[in-house]
């Protein structure tokens, strides 16, 4: 379906067109509709199809079509991280071009001069703010911000804030909003909690399903199975063979990503960290770098798996199994998303992550190959996942030592990928 099959304004168009975007996604194509409407939604959908023009669009179609008032906030979008609401923020800009929406991001890791500077927007009434929930709540305990005149609520990423601890200050945040106020939250997964949470701010809703998307099949997916300790030979000696360029690694923790990022150095690799407990500043400067190929290597957790879209992501390592098989397909989604659509995945899995590894092969509906462990490296355990069932969880790394992790030599194989391409509205 085209945008233009969507009864949106021409002056939306217009900007879409400019940005080169004709054909709507599934979950634009559901969701739309239903948003230019009034009516409150839940829409099921993971990073990667289209669901923040989804939300976008429709509000600023209505933000530009009817009548609002200019010295009050019309629109709340709530996202769990800093780069998110970010991103979100760059995106409205652009969909904006040509129609006259005001717009604030208001989130956390900033100065006293940029804090003030959120204060003013608020208080001056933008028509959107973004925001990270921890921020919106500071300004509202500083009262700086009055909410009482919101016309659309919305939660992007619901699953991953009510995972990050946010529940208590989303509905500290939707108490303050006007009964009438439309709500539209998104979530890629559906445990109970967000049905829970559904239930409790939506009224009516349209509930929307896109299938979570399998990853491309330009996506070459391949695991090691391996001890722990063995896990940073490896990849040192992937590194040894092919020069790691746009590469990003995720790691199960802050600490490990720490550590990575320390090693890596040591040997010599062109890598920079990515983490929460980066100042704001650094995070921005280290994406900065790495987008414009000062950096070779991202070692990072899952804080960038969601919302971050970088189009020429050749490699994708998971040092460690991630929580659950969709955010496998989050992390391997960075790569295959610039011109040609090709890229490469590789996950280390020791015994600990055996089980969740099946989980991830059985939720794909295939099996993934097991690149052979080179034996200068030790034995490598037998995959047997349900032997290992009752050791889930995650060990800690060693840098060095050990029987797995005593060999300095042997190359095993690797690939490269090629950047891939986007044509629809993300």
């Amino acid at each position: 379906m085209t945008f233009e099959e969507l009864n949106l304004e021409k002056e939306i168009l217009d900007g879409l067109y400019a940005m080169n975007f004709e054909e709507a996604t599934p979950i634009q194509e559901l969701s739309i509709p239903h948003i230019l409407e009034g009516k409150d939604i839940i829409g099921y959908a993971q990073t990667g199809t289209g669901k923040t023009a989804a939300y976008v669009l429709p509000i600023i179609n209505r933000l530009s079509k009817d009548s609002y008032p200019q010295d009050a906030i019309n629109a709340v979008i709530m996202a769990p991280t800093r780069e998110l609401a970010q991103q979100i923020d760059q995106q409205i800009e652009g969909f904006s071009y040509y129609v006259p929406v005001s717009t604030v991001a208001v989130y956390g890791g900033t100065d006293g001069i940029a804090y003030a500077r959120q204060e003013r927007g608020l208080q001056l009434g933008a028509d959107i703010v973004v925001a990270t929930p921890g921020r919106l709540i500071s300004h509202l305990n500083m009262e700086s911000v009055d909410l009482s005149r919101v016309s659309f609520f919305v939660l992007d990423e619901a699953d991953r804030m009510l995972d990050m601890g946010f529940y208590d200050d989303i509905m500290q945040i939707y108490r303050k909003l006007p009964p009438t106020c439309q709500v539209i939250m998104f979530s890629a997964t559906m445990p109970p909690k967000i049905r829970t949470l559904a239930q409790t701010i939506l009224k009516q809703p349209e509930e929307i399903k896109v299938a979570i998307a399998r990853p491309p099949e330009t996506i070459i997916q391949s695991a090691y199975i391996c001890h722990e300790a063995q896990k940073l030979p490896i990849l040192k000696h992937l590194f040894e063979e092919s020069r790691p360029q746009r590469v990003i690694i995720f790691s199960s923790s802050k600490m490990k990503v720490k550590e990575l990022d320390i090693v890596l150095k040591r040997y010599g690799f062109n890598v920079q960290a990515m983490h929460s407990d980066l100042e704001q500043p650094v995070r921005d400067q280290v994406m900065k770098d790495f987008k414009n190929r000062n950096i070779d290597i991202l070692v990072a957790t899952d804080v960038v798996a969601r919302g971050i879209d970088i189009i020429d992501i050749s490699l994708i390592i998971n040092f460690d199994i991630p929580n659950d098989p969709e955010d496998y397909v989050h992390r391997i989604g960075r790569t295959a998303r610039g011109t040609h659509g090709e890229g490469l995945a590789i996950t280390f899995v020791d015994i600990r992550e055996q089980y969740k590894f099946r989980e991830i092969e059985q939720f794909l509906g295939k099996t993934i190959y097991k690149i052979p462990v080179d034996p200068s490296l030790g034995q490598a355990p037998a995959y047997e996942p349900d032997r290992y069932r009752s050791l889930r969880g995650r060990g800690g790394m060693r840098t060095g030592g050990g029987t797995n992790a005593r060999a300095r030599s042997g190359r095993p194989s690797s690939g490269k990928g090629h950047p891939g391409r986007r044509d629809k509205a993300r």
